[in-house]
């Protein structure tokens, strides 16, 4: 399956303008004929997906170069090109988001029917935003491109469940534009003193240490927000639980990589010095994060913000990964895929379980295991992953990523085990005051199990959970080369 995706994705002319193509043309079909809307939606997010591009140039993992690299003359007077290419890192991130969005679009068939041409066109339009953030190889295009990705996200806005949705919106968009603010102010001085933002030639620049920190503060000021850290986490769960399902599937699976990317891509290779000195600072918050999140979940009464705490506390076992060595980096960019599926698949149960019995409070729910045995299967699925059990994708990558962290620091790699074993043990509560125990007619009245169009869904995320977890071998061994090469400009021991 891997040498499909490395061919599919050997050339970048193919993946990007067919998302672009496919939001504009439902802007001609009228509003009454939403069926030929969606079917082009969900045509133009397959075929980027399963793109075959001639020619079929194999993707070569044995060199840590960008391949199939893209260049335009954008701002050729101030030596700013577009340079776009793909190696072992990004790869995963462009065949992630291509995997998620006709989902997305799926999950929104039927639901979707008021501005059904808005949401396909919105659903694109982050596809073609997010490929490209993954392939960008320039930091004012990486700056532009991210800023960007929060506009499609409208659909928080305007399909969001409650009340507070439009400020659950301007939350999301106002905390990860300011965090950007930074990062804006430290492209000028890199373009100062190397005279372009090409990060192939930006990667051989050496900065001046005190340079180096205050271009790594900008940066970090940025990305902490996107991952997101605590304490400037609070927008996460406050747009989860406004936004529609399939919002939540996709800014689980996609935006919140976005920081841990700008970390792997530019942050630690250009500033490693400032990295290395500057490890604590990114210990303690991610420390804090992963205990916290946890204690703060088993006060929520709400299903779907229960959920949105834990990829705050997965990402941040994460930047705990990136700060370590060789093994904790190359841990933390498996859990950045195998979390794609996790929660957005925890978000799609609940989903269904809100389609039927309009509510998420928890107590509402119990001894859905007698009248909905597939949803209580796939739920528990689910949950053995986002508890990283052993066999399930989160467990090759949290793993190493704690092996790595205890050779570096092994009290923030025990508050980091100590983490995980409360966010089992919030993961299992929840799952046992949803499924088991007794039925509440009083408040639920229609049972019945996912419909087709729903099991479809599902089946996707079920067996890559498994098939990563299963056989993960393939991963490691397209990124080894890219993620030791990260480690070299990273200078980690």
């Amino acid at each position: 399956m891997l040498e499909h995706f490395c061919e599919c994705y050997s050339d970048l002319s193919g993946p990007i303008p067919c998302p672009v193509l496919g939001s504009i043309t439902p802007l001609f079909i009228p509003n009454s004929r939403i069926r030929p809307i969606r079917l082009i939606g969900l045509c133009a997010s397959l075929i980027t997906f399963l793109y075959p591009p001639v020619p079929r140039i194999q993707f070569d993992p044995s060199t840590a170069k960008s391949q199939f690299v893209e260049s335009l003359r954008w701002l050729p007077y101030e030596n700013i090109h577009l340079y776009m290419g793909i190696d072992g890192i990004s790869l995963f991130f462009v065949i992630l988001t291509t995997f998620l969005i006709p989902i997305c679009i799926s999950v929104g068939w039927s639901s979707m029917r008021s501005y059904g041409k808005e949401y396909i066109t919105a659903s694109l339009i982050r596809e073609f935003l997010m490929i490209a953030v993954s392939c960008m190889l320039d930091p004012l295009l990486f700056y532009v491109l991210p800023e960007s990705v929060p506009i499609p996200m409208i659909i928080i806005g305007v399909w969001g469940s409650r009340q507070r949705k439009i400020k659950a919106a301007y939350q999301f968009f106002l905390y990860t534009s300011l965090g950007s603010v930074f990062m804006l102010l430290a492209i000028p001085l890199i373009l100062l003193q190397t005279g372009t933002t090409d990060s192939q030639i930006l990667l051989t620049t050496e900065f001046s240490e005190r340079r180096q920190i205050f271009l790594w503060i900008a940066s970090f000021a940025s990305f902490a927000v996107k991952v997101p850290m605590v304490p400037v986490h609070i927008w996460l769960p406050e747009a989860h639980v406004e936004a529609p399902t399939a919002g939540s599937v996709i800014l689980a699976g996609i935006p919140l990589k976005l920081g841990t990317h700008g970390f792997l891509r530019f942050s630690i290779p250009m500033f490693p010095e400032a990295t290395l000195r500057s490890t604590p600072f990114i210990y303690t918050p991610s420390a804090i994060a992963i205990i916290y999140t946890p204690s703060t979940t088993s006060r929520q009464i709400d299903l779907k913000k229960i959920i949105a705490y834990s990829p705050v506390a997965h990402m941040n076992l994460v930047t705990i990964g990136m700060s370590s060595n060789i093994q904790g980096i190359g841990g933390s960019i498996l859990p950045m895929s195998s979390h794609g599926p996790v929660p957005p698949a925890l978000f799609l149960c609940v989903g269904v379980l809100y389609d039927r019995h309009k509510t998420r409070l928890a107590r509402y729910y119990g001894g859905s295991v007698s009248t909905m045995p597939n949803l209580s299967t796939i739920s528990f699925s689910s949950t053995l992953a986002n508890m990283s059990s052993p066999g399930t994708s989160s467990f090759i990558g949290e793993f190493p990523i704690l092996v790595g962290a205890f050779q570096r620091n092994s009290l923030v790699a025990t508050l980091a085990a100590l983490g995980m074993i409360l966010g089992a043990a919030y993961s299992l509560w929840l799952y046992n005051r949803a499924v088991s125990g007794n039925l509440k007619p009083d408040f639920l009245h229609k049972f019945s199990d996912p419909n087709g169009r729903e099991v479809s869904i599902f089946l996707p995320f079920i067996v890559g959970l498994v098939r990563m977890g299963v056989h993960p071998k393939v991963f490691p061994d397209c990124m080894h080369t890219s993620v030791s090469n990260l480690v070299q400009h990273g200078k980690f021991n």
